[in-house]
């Protein structure tokens, strides 16, 4: 089939284009998906008594933390080359664009897994006796030292899981609009073309909405998944479970995806760290989680 067949996507990825300051819609709606699934943990964990100013605290570390990962992913990826599309120049050779989150290129893996750590070592730290002593000692001047009142990582977790989901599916609008996520090529009737000047993909044939296929998946795993919100113990099993499905079907939808750089021969990034998450993930929930009658 040709274009006729396709969807026709002809918006520019650039919401604002004012010389040296550009608004991407990508940009928009990463914003848009972050403070959706803060919103949402921040009033679902409020409803289950949990400090909601200590969840904000919490998630400017997860977002921080979220960050750092994306971007750490993204220059891995790309250290030896791909950079710019070309096959021989990566981030060994422009050292000083690795801190350029600004210009793109982030992974989603790593800001799920940075999310968590960020938001895993505030919880860890905030209260433990050495910072507060480090607190008493270098900055009482900016107020006392008490202990704050933290939601349990596990349980925090869990809550998290939903909101994630929707908030990876927001933020798939922008992928689409953008077009940067090269994918195979298909004579499908929602192939998709794309027409706008500043598009990276234009003048591509149709392809795979590959990135519109995963914000579907994200939606329907988010409902098949909702019921067990409130019946898997212990805490932390409903997120386990969460980033387990979510890796087993990213691996497939991946297939679809076109990647500069390739492991193993078939293998694209994401795909190797989909595998180890469920190599982690799946014996922990056969080890550990138990259904409970829902409370």
């Amino acid at each position: 089939m040709g274009d006729l067949a396709s969807i026709s996507i002809g918006i520019n990825p650039n919401l604002i284009d004012a010389g040296r300051f550009i608004l991407s819609w990508h940009g928009v709606m990463t914003f848009v998906a972050v403070a959706t699934a803060v919103y949402l943990i921040a009033r679902w964990g409020g409803r289950e008594g949990m400090d909601v100013d200590s969840i904000y605290s919490v998630a400017v570390w997860a977002i921080i933390g979220g960050v750092i990962g994306a971007r750490a992913l993204h220059v891995i990826d790309f250290w030896d080359s791909g950079l710019g599309g070309l096959a021989d120049v990566g981030y060994k050779d422009y050292p000083g664009q690795i801190l350029q989150v600004w210009s793109g290129g982030i992974a989603i893996y790593g800001a799920l897994i940075g999310g968590w750590v960020g938001g895993a070592a505030y919880i860890s730290i905030r209260n433990s006796d050495w910072f507060l002593n480090l607190w008493e000692k270098y900055f009482r001047f900016m107020g006392e030292a008490n202990r704050a009142n933290l939601p349990g990582l596990g349980r925090l977790a869990d809550i998290s899981a939903p909101a994630i989901l929707l908030g990876m599916a927001i933020g798939r609008v922008g992928d689409i609009i953008n077009g940067e996520h090269f994918s195979k090529l298909t004579d499908l009737p929602w192939g998709v073309i794309y027409t706008h000047a500043n598009s990276p993909g234009i003048n591509m044939p149709p392809v795979h909405p590959a990135v519109a296929y995963e914000l579907i998946f994200d939606l329907v795993l988010m409902a098949v998944i909702w019921p067990l919100r409130d019946r898997l113990r212990p805490n932390g099993m409903f997120f386990a479970l969460f980033l387990g499905a979510y890796s087993i079907g990213r691996f497939f939808l991946s297939f679809l995806r076109v990647e500069a750089q390739e492991y193993f021969g078939v293998l694209n990034e994401a795909q190797v760290v989909a595998l180890i998450v469920v190599i982690i993930t799946v014996p922990l929930l056969v080890w550990k989680a138990q259904l409970v009658k829902p409370t």
